[in-house]
């Protein structure tokens, strides 16, 4: 795994709203840890994404971070696929959402999302919550190797 510093951490994003996606993309880049992005524009695409990667042995994103709803396969989809891939399942997941509906948090939750966060409305809240994100899972918790 990779620290602060050093090589980049690997974030495959699913997100199909265009804005938000460069804006995400963006505030991970901008922010205190040495960030590779691979976009997505739905679910079904970071799958493939993700099966491609075991297929051809290449790395597996140290963090996944989805959208809910979105075209041909949502986030909840996605998480459980991941979650039911033994090969998969240890990659922390962040539900990032304009969705603060409580059905959402818990069945995201009951489904293995390692966390849920609101997308907020203002673009610098926005830079803030990935920073508390990459803080998070790139400086705070260790994951097997």
């Amino acid at each position: 795994m990779s620290e602060k510093g050093s090589s980049a951490f690997l974030v495959f994003l699913a997100e199909d709203d265009p804005g938000d996606a460069n804006l995400v993309k963006t505030a991970f880049q901008e922010g205190g840890y040495s960030c590779q992005i691979e976009h997505a524009w739905d679910g079904a695409e970071l799958m493939l994404m993700l099966k491609s990667a075991l297929d051809s042995g290449a790395r597996l994103p140290d963090l996944l971070v989805l959208d809910i709803n979105m075209p041909r396969k949502n986030g909840i989809e996605v998480l459980s696929e991941v979650k039911a891939d033994a090969a998969l399942r240890d990659i922390p997941v962040v539900m990032l959402t304009t969705s603060e509906a409580d059905r959402d948090v818990a069945k995201a939750y009951q489904t293995g999302a390692s966390g849920y966060v609101s997308k907020p409305v203002d673009v610098d809240s926005l830079f803030n919550l990935i920073k508390g994100i990459e803080d998070y899972w790139f400086g705070t918790m260790r994951r097997p190797r």
